[in-house]
């Protein structure tokens, strides 16, 4: 009997993770936006052009198995860096070793840094003369956005590359091959349930049959309740200091904009689910109240300062609710940005004209001195406004101005 496909490369112990990682560009699921036939990424790894790159995109990507990928299509020495463990003694004693290979056996050499966001500025830069002067190639892994998180000069000479979420029917031809490997079968509402879940992340998914086949009894099938108790909780990715928080964040402000309050409580839903911090939304929402609805309905502002005060007297799980109350209601409120843009337009004033001084008609004269001097000079406190109308309120040679844009 011939041996099974998986055999040769599984190893006792080794995570069913690792054993399922693509041996050839064929095996490899997923991102066929770069991977697909006259893609990118493909036409690169072809030409045997190969440049330093980043790979940018959620976890469970690919992100690690195509750069071990390459490594092998390139016949290339392959190292891996951890930015816990790794100091720029170590850096340079591997660039060192890297330079001789190139120099004395001509072989390339790919140094792999998963997860590159967490990697100091100096530890970056340790890295930039070998990629430079064509020392090593250089692969970043990062799940947030290089622009923030990785040196601007790596940036420039890298190609960064951004991965998407696997689709369902890319998560089942993975997670059939798991379960060829595990020697075991799976109820299909079970696998179909475990597919949703994974939220498109593979090595979440492989996790959970790992743990799933392990608390499932020998010879039976991986059952619904398996699964459910192998997962415990949907894994749902986010990072409160990086990107996909800023994103979250601003896709709620977005929906409420458009005064899509269902899509709004979906965002939210998604911030709280994840452990958001529930103070941030609540100030996140009083900002909104101003600066998108402003005086078109000044109740907005009231509730959602209220809302933020509820939130801190209360705390989670229940100021969901608060917060969900208060998300209704301004996606569902008139909208008027009036506030926002005038304010924005008498600060450009502010910046591009001299500041010139109080007129002294709107000066206080609390001293002799001062009235002799004319402060409050032709200024009398009344409420005749027709007599208010004549006075000019903006610094004496500053035109006025119609910040609201009112007739």
């Amino acid at each position: 009997m011939g041996k099974n496909l998986f055999d040769s490369y599984k190893m006792i112990g080794e995570p069913l993770a690792s054993q399922l990682r693509p041996k050839n560009f064929k095996d490899f699921v997923g991102q066929k936006h770069l991977m697909g036939k006259g893609m990118p990424l493909r036409q690169m790894l072809v030409s045997g052009r190969i440049s330093s790159l980043i790979f940018w995109g959620p976890p469970g990507s690919g992100k690690t198995s195509l750069a071990r990928l390459i490594a092998t299509q390139s016949q290339a020495d392959f190292v891996e860096f951890s930015a816990v463990a790794s100091g720029i003694a170590e850096i340079r004693k591997v660039m060192e070793k890297a330079r001789e290979n190139l120099e004395f056996y001509q072989k390339k050499t790919i140094i792999f840094i998963d997860e590159i966001h967490r990697f100091n500025k100096a530890q970056q830069d340790a890295f930039l003369p070998y990629v430079e002067n064509g020392t090593i190639i250089l692969i970043g892994a990062t799940t947030e956005n290089p622009s923030f998180e990785v040196n601007a000069p790596l940036i420039s000479r890298s190609r960064v590359f951004v991965l998407k979420e696997l689709e369902e029917k890319e998560l089942k031809k993975i997670a059939e091959k798991a379960l060829l490997v595990l020697k075991r079968k799976i109820d299909e509402k079970a696998l179909n349930f475990l597919l949703k879940k994974s939220n498109g992340d593979a090595r979440a998914l492989i996790n959970v049959l790992e743990l799933a086949d392990s608390i499932t009894q020998k010879s039976a099938k991986i059952s619904l309740e398996s699964a459910q108790h192998a997962l415990q909780q949907k894994a749902v990715y986010f990072d409160k200091k990086g990107s996909w928080h800023y994103d979250t964040i601003s896709a709620l402000i977005k929906s409420m904009r458009g005064s899509d309050a269902n899509a709004a409580l979906y965002w939210l839903a998604r911030l709280i689910k994840s452990g958001e911090d529930p103070v941030f939304i609540a100030r996140r929402l009083v900002v909104f109240a101003s600066e998108d609805i402003g005086n078109a309905q000044p109740t907005a502002l009231v509730l959602a300062t209220s809302n933020m005060q509820a939130v801190h007297m209360i705390g989670m799980p229940e100021a969901s609710l608060n917060l969900a109350q208060t998300v209704i209601y301004l996606a569902k409120a008139k909208k008027s940005r009036q506030a926002y843009n005038a304010l924005q337009s008498a600060l450009v004033d502010i910046d591009e004209n001299n500041l010139e001084p109080v007129p002294l008609h709107l000066r206080n004269a609390v001293t002799n001195l001062m009235k002799d001097l004319g402060y409050g000079k032709d200024y009398k406190w009344t409420d005749d406004i027709e007599f208010q109308k004549t006075i000019n309120f903006f610094p004496d040679k500053h035109k006025k101005k119609n910040y609201l844009n009112e007739k």
